[in-house]
């Protein structure tokens, strides 16, 4: 099949029908996923394809439906479950760091998890109080879960299709901006590896990391600071965990400086980990500090004030021009 155009919701949408095409065991359940083809009709037309027994509306119930998704693991199905929204995800935190994160461990490796928790993630589309919220480093922290997040619509589509064949639980963050972003498709290529970064544009000044929304800020900057004659390379990190630092390490070693950018707040987040780290690393390559840029530590504001709390182009910029200055 040749490549096509679609959107990163399409992607998804394609990805979750190839997987309910090509095994059986397969189901998707979650609040709205069916008769409503969810709330961003993610998965709009999958029910009445497929039936209610493989694609099942679920009651509001968070923790019941991550539940009943590690018993039917247990079973040897492949749940792939929808959090509809970020915010909602905490009532199944104690379900998905307690038991789906621990039962490979727990059973000495006997017992797979294969269980994909979707969750859209991030600001920028004007939504109310828990609606916007990044919190992957609360699962990357997790051991037992691999932590992912697509930044358009091939990678959308392929990250899922590993996901779900992973016997390994993973929370596969969406961001939910970048939904409508389309780019090219190639559904009958052969993936890269699920968690390795990619040089999405090469430079010789400085490393910008980013992955989900944050990528097209990162790319965005760059053709910014090209126009002033700054090399800039981006790296799309894709995943949360594990983390490819053998990737950016070698890019840091080109490049000399590296920028990490995420929408979720700058305390604690995946930067801190990864500046620490490519610190260790690259401490004779480094001309100056890994800085990061992100959201405050501050609740998610409302939406009328999202676009200051956001990470946008100048407060990259800016870090990208006191990397250099150094």
């Amino acid at each position: 099949m040749a490549a096509e155009k679609m959107s990163l919701s399409k992607a998804i949408n394609a990805s979750l029908r190839t997987a309910l095409e090509t095994d059986p065991k397969v189901l998707i359940m979650g609040e709205d996923v069916g008769k409503l083809g969810g709330v961003f009709r993610v998965t709009d037309g999958l029910q009445k394809d497929f039936g209610e027994d493989r694609v099942i509306d679920t009651p509001l119930a968070e923790s019941g439906i991550v539940g009943t998704a590690i018993g039917l693991a247990l079973r040897g199905y492949r749940p792939v479950v929808e959090i509809q929204f970020d915010g909602f995800v905490f009532p199944a935190y104690d379900q998905i760091v307690t038991q789906l994160a621990k039962m490979h461990a727990r059973s000495l490796g006997k017992v797979k998890m294969p269980v994909v928790v979707r969750i859209p993630y991030g600001g920028g589309i004007g939504a109310v109080e828990h609606h916007s919220e990044s919190p992957e480093a609360l699962f990357a922290h997790v051991a037992g879960l691999k932590v992912v997040s697509p930044a358009n619509a091939s990678d959308a589509y392929w990250m899922l299709q590993q996901a779900i064949d992973s016997d390994d639980p993973v929370i596969y963050f969406e961001p939910k901006r970048r939904y409508h972003d389309k780019s090219e498709v190639d559904t009958a290529a052969i993936p890269g590896p699920l968690h390795a970064a990619r040089v999405v544009r090469p430079g010789t000044d400085l490393t910008l990391a980013a992955y989900g929304p944050m990528v097209k800020v990162a790319l965005d900057a760059a053709a910014a600071a090209a126009e002033e004659g700054k090399s800039i390379e981006v790296l799309d990190l894709r995943s949360m965990s594990p983390i490819d630092f053998d990737s950016i390490q070698r890019s840091v070693e080109r490049t000399g400086r590296l920028v990490v950018v995420h929408e979720a707040p700058v305390f604690l987040g995946t930067g801190s980990e990864i500046a620490a780290r490519i610190t260790e690393r690259c401490f004779y390559h480094l001309q100056a500090p890994v800085l990061r840029v992100g959201g405050f530590h501050s609740p998610y504001p409302p939406s009328r004030l999202e676009d200051e709390y956001l990470p946008g182009l100048d407060r990259v910029l800016d870090a990208v021009d006191r990397a250099l200055a150094y």
